[in-house]
């Protein structure tokens, strides 16, 4: 339903140079705005439309005339937030060319990157914690599909003997689990960076790509003794 709805609300509102159509469509926006920083403080249960309504400008009225239900401006908040196609159809042209490190160091830095918006982890976070049925939506468009295609990389370089033979899955989250535990510790809990963006991307996808590239038969693992 909240699809469908979404679908329709964009039929419409066609491009139009019309004053009206373009003060509905930034309405919209601001509600968004304020919707998204509202449940990034206090979750999707304890918003209120009410509270929305307020932090936007506007009349309560006004919010259900754009958005019916609180799960259709959360669904919006998603659509207008969650942008990976563009990185998606770049990372398949890395792939295509086997560059083992710019597949990663592209995920890395579409996480990790200066003046990153918390809002959607936030978002996602609390989405998880009070399980209301989005949770799933918002973990699939913001994290499934990244651990789906780089476990689908991983598994097609093992089998070129690219890469040492690993569960792709285990290794595909392994990855995407530092990136997200650095974002937890820098943009929710405040630790300070002690390196720049640029130089902790190229230190993570290094430490991990060395520990799953295949080493030549006869060559001795560094730090490993022979028996």
């Amino acid at each position: 339903m909240v699809s469908e709805y979404l679908l329709t609300m964009k039929k419409r509102a066609p491009k139009t140079r019309n004053g009206l159509r373009a003060s509905s469509r930034d309405r919209q926006a601001s509600l968004i705005v304020a919707a998204a920083s509202l449940f990034a403080a206090k979750g999707f249960n304890g918003t209120t439309t009410k509270e929305i309504a307020k932090a936007a400008g506007v009349s309560e009225a006004l919010v259900f005339k754009h958005f019916p239900t609180k799960r259709t401006l959360y669904a919006a908040i998603l659509a207008e937030k969650v942008t990976v196609n563009e990185l998606l159809e770049t990372l398949e042209a890395a792939a295509h060319t086997h560059d083992d490190h710019r597949v990663f160091t592209m995920i890395a830095s579409y996480r990790i990157r200066p003046g990153v918006d918390s809002t959607l982890l936030r978002l996602l976070l609390f989405s998880a914690l009070e399980g209301h049925e989005l949770s799933e939506m918002f973990f699939g468009k913001h994290h499934k599909v990244f651990y789906d295609h780089l476990a689908t990389y991983i598994r097609t370089r093992i089998e070129e003997g690219a890469f040492r033979p690993v569960d792709p899955l285990l290794a595909a989250r392994a990855f995407i689990g530092m990136v997200v535990h650095h974002r937890l510790l820098h943009e929710i809990f405040g630790v300070p960076m002690h390196q720049s963006h640029e130089d902790t991307v190229a230190t993570y996808v290094d430490l991990f790509l060395t520990g799953l590239i295949k080493i030549p038969t006869g060559h001795q693992t560094p730090g490993r003794h022979a028996r």
